[in-house]
Order: C-alpha cells, then sequence, then structure tokens
C-alpha cells in the first residue's frame, strides 16, 4: 500500500510566490516516490470578486482551491475551508500531512481536524515567523505552540532559522533542515541569453556592474543599497530589478544619482543577462522576512560574489558565508556596503575567488536534486 501525503499551501501554481514554489518542489520531488499518492490544498488566488471553489489538476496531481471572500493582514478567509479540508481528509486518507506555514486561517482548521485523526503525521514547513504583524503574532502565539507540539517534524529552511526563531529553537530535535532550491532551468545560458549579455558588457565597459533583485518593499532594504551607492564614484553601475509599493520612494531617494538604474519588471532573457554581466551580486534585506534569499542564490550560481547585511535568526547569511562566498556587513549600514563593493571592485583576484565559491555552495547546497533528495528523505522516515 503506497503513501499517501496532503499538502496545505495557502495558494498553489500558478500563483506565483516563494512559498508557493517551494510547495511544488515538494510535490513533484515526491512523485518519485513508489507508490506515492498526493492531493494539494489551498485558497484560491483570484481576488474576493473572482474567486471560487474549483479542483484542478496541476504536474498530474489534484489540487483543491477554496473560494477567498476576504484578505486580512496577508491572510485569505474562506467560508468553505473548514467543510472542504475535512472533506479531504475523509475521503483521501493521507497519512502524512505537509502543512506550509504561516498560515494561521488554515491551520485553525487542521489542528481542530487532526485531534480526531491521531495516525495522521503533520510535517510543518516553517517558512518564517509571523514579524511584521505585531498584533497576530502575539494572537497566534498559543496557535503555534499547539502546532509544534502536534508536529511530527518541522522543516526549516536553514539552520540559522532554527536558532533564531523563539518557536524552532524550543524544539530543535523535531527540526530538519531542508534548504530551498533554485530552478536551474529558469537559469539556462542560451545565445539569445548570451547575445543580450554581450550588449549589457559594452553598455557598461569599464564600470564595475552590481545588481540587485526583488520586490520593492520595505524588508527588502533597496534603500539601504541607494545609500551606498551615494559613497560610490562613476566607476559603478548598480541596477534594481522588479517593482512594488515603494517603488516611487525608492526612484525619488535616487533622484540625481546616476549609478543607480532600475530596471523594473524584465523578461527572463534580460534577468539571466544581467546575472551573467554583473560583477557583484547584491541583497540588502534587512529583517527576518527575508527567511533564505532565492534570488541571492540565483546571483551565487552565475559565479558572483554576494553583498548581504547580518540578519540574526535568517538564512541569508546560511547561504552566503562572510569571507568564502561574499562579505556580509552589519545590518543597515549603508557605508559599509559601499565599502565592500570597493573592495571587491578593486581586488579582481578576491572577487574570482569568492565568485568561484559561491557558484560552488548553490550547486552542493541548494540545487533541485540536493532538494528532492532531502525532502524525500524526511517523508520516508517519519
Amino acid at each position: 500500500m503506497g503513501l499517501k501525503i496532503l499538502h496545505i499551501s495557502k495558494y498553489y501554481y500558478p500563483f506565483s510566490g516563494g512559498t508557493e514554489q517551494i510547495a511544488r518542489d515538494a510535490v513533484v520531488s515526491l512523485k518519485d516516490i513508489p507508490g506515492c499518492e498526493q492531493l494539494v490544498f489551498a485558497f484560491d488566488h483570484g481576488t474576493p470578486k473572482e474567486s471560487r471553489d474549483s479542483r484542478d489538476v496541476v504536474d498530474g496531481v489534484d489540487v483543491i482551491r477554496c473560494r477567498c471572500f476576504a484578505k486580512v493582514s496577508s491572510q485569505s478567509l474562506s467560508a468553505s475551508y473548514g467543510r472542504r479540508l475535512k472533506e479531504a481528509l475523509d475521503e483521501f486518507k493521507p497519512d502524512v500531512v505537509i502543512l506550509h506555514y504561516p498560515n494561521p486561517f488554515g491551520t485553525h482548521f487542521l489542528l481542530k481536524l487532526l485531534k480526531k485523526r491521531p495516525e495522521i503525521k503533520l510535517v510543518t514547513y516553517w517558512h518564517l515567523d509571523i514579524v511584521k504583524q505585531k498584533f497576530l503574532k502575539l494572537f497566534f502565539n498559543g496557535q503555534n505552540r499547539r502546532l509544534i507540539r502536534r508536529s511530527s517534524k518541522i522543516v526549516a529552511t536553514s539552520p540559522n532559522y532554527v536558532e533564531g526563531s523563539e518557536y524552532l529553537s524550543s524544539v530543535p530535535d523535531k527540526c530538519v533542515v531542508v534548504p530551498n532550491c533554485i530552478n536551474e532551468n529558469r537559469l539556462v545560458i542560451d545565445d539569445e541569453v548570451t547575445k543580450r549579455a554581450e550588449e549589457l558588457r559594452e553598455e557598461h565597459k569599464g564600470k564595475t556592474v552590481c545588481l540587485a533583485v526583488g520586490r520593492h518593499v520595505e524588508y527588502k532594504g533597496f534603500k539601504h543599497l541607494i545609500e551606498a551607492s551615494k559613497y560610490l564614484d562613476d566607476s559603478f553601475v548598480i541596477g534594481i530589478t522588479g517593482k512594488g509599493p515603494l517603488t516611487d520612494d525608492l526612484k525619488s531617494r535616487a533622484s540625481g544619482d546616476n549609478k543607480v538604474n532600475f530596471l523594473g519588471l524584465v523578461s527572463d532573457v534580460d534577468l539571466r543577462a544581467w546575472l551573467m554581466t554583473c560583477d557583484v551580486f547584491c541583497f540588502p534585506s534587512i529583517t527576518k522576512n527575508e527567511a533564505f534569499g532565492l534570488a541571492l542564490a540565483e546571483g551565487m550560481y552565475f559565479g558572483h560574489p554576494a553583498v548581504t547585511f547580518t540578519i540574526e535568526g535568517s538564512g541569508v547569511n546560511y547561504v552566503n558565508l562572510d569571507g568564502v562566498t561574499g562579505i556580509e556587513c552589519p545590518n543597515g549600514d549603508s557605508r559599509a556596503f559601499a565599502e565592500a563593493l570597493k573592495k571587491l571592485s578593486d581586488d579582481e583576484e578576491l572577487r574570482a575567488r569568492l565568485g568561484e565559491a559561491a557558484r560552488k555552495r548553490v550547486i552542493d547546497n541548494f540545487t533541485y536534486a540536493t532538494f528532492k533528495k532531502n525532502i524525500q528523505a524526511l517523508v520516508t522516515g517519519l
């Protein structure tokens, strides 16, 4: 008799998000276990007006989606969630439930339903602590403690997060580290990418090209990168991809600084070309909301040293090792960030050595093959 696994994610593909991509990677990885059956349970990611209850298939696996009627503090609310989750547990009869957290609304119903199903093993995939919403953090403290007690295993994306989380650090024996993985297929270099990279190199010839990738929100720390640019001379070029609620503010901060280029939402071809072209990958995130840093790992995969801030309890400083794969600066210290960029620009041998180690670290630790091996070992070892 095969293993039956129910995955509970906030949203699921085609919704694009870090947690959702990891949930999908886990589902696809576990498909290769002989006799394994899987079911995914999630909120519908449409707007409350468009949202509906539905069932579809992704990667050959059934996905149940629950209509969302509202969102409060990034948490979806659904009137059908509890009933449909009960039906899924009754009909599918999973041996294992993998819950992707944070998802307080879903966790409420799951813990309630699992009380009468002690035979089901619960794996909690702890993506991050609730940090920003202080009230929610306090409100769900009891729920988090109950979740930890009920969990057979808790997945963290880095040992740093286990040590830095008040919840995970209380149960280290239950914690298993499964680092996130980059999508290597998305990073393939073809003739079109190579040609575009050659154009970018010619455009910025003689410059030290620095690249930062991410959504323009507070915890990404782009304001510190813009401030760091003010300490640099015109031999530097800084490219910042993406957009977000802080885009206009960031552009205002960079006004008059021609070194800073806002690239917007770039195509996959342009992203890969910039990743090929840059000399240093900048990752100025400043809080534990940045639990790991997949964009950081992607930049390092291209053989570039990284410059990051020290974030206590975050996996960022597990991905980028100070003095080994890049340079780590005191958190929020824009001048120190600029000095790190100068150091890497001035020392070609150092830049090459750290860049080579950066690529090796990603290949050895953060590829899909390694992730697949880790997640399969976790589930089959329960």
